[in-house]
């Protein structure tokens, strides 16, 4: 698997899925999130309310992940995953770490080889990025999958800088 660090707007990934760090409830919201339905458009929306109608009554689980249509986003497949919220008195790594193993496996199911992820929890859930990129990166590393390109997407410089010095300590 390649791993390749882009700085930008994840909505203009052209990749077989884009990672949405959605909410629980799967109707939209802000950030990465917000965005994502923004550019998709309504067909995105549509395929959430399908999901929680039928199987995510009560929201989509932290640290789960479920695929819809892409809409007019230039990847085939939205990958929503709930990452959880940043907890100084509560080690909430595992969940974390869940919703990058639990979107490759999703992109497995897919067959998507190629998998754009945002920097899950870092931005409105408050985790620390350094913390976010290292167990991301570690994560991603250690999932087995047949995902052949990993894109972290980060929106600002210093997320990029976050990722880039979790991917180069190994």
């Amino acid at each position: 698997m390649q791993i390749t660090l882009v700085q930008g707007d994840i909505t203009e990934q052209q990749v077989d899925a884009v990672v949405n760090a959605a909410n629980s409830s799967l109707l939209g919201g802000g950030g990465v999130d917000g965005a994502i339905h923004r550019r998709g458009g309504p067909q995105i929306l549509e395929e959430c309310r399908r999901l929680r109608a039928a199987q995510y009554a009560g929201g989509l689980p932290t640290g789960q992940a479920v695929a819809t249509t892409a809409g007019r986003l230039p990847a085939r497949w939205v990958i929503h995953t709930v990452g959880p919220v940043y907890s100084a008195s509560e080690d909430r790594s595992e969940l974390l770490a869940s919703c990058y193993r639990e979107s490759l496996r999703v992109a497995d199911d897919l067959g998507a080889r190629s998998v754009a992820f945002p920097a899950v929890s870092a931005g409105i859930y408050g985790w620390p990025m350094d913390d976010a990129a290292r167990i991301a990166v570690r994560t991603v590393r250690g999932t087995a999958t047949t995902v052949q390109d990993v894109r972290f997407v980060l929106f600002t410089p210093d997320a990029y800088e976050a990722f880039a010095k979790a991917v180069g300590d190994g």
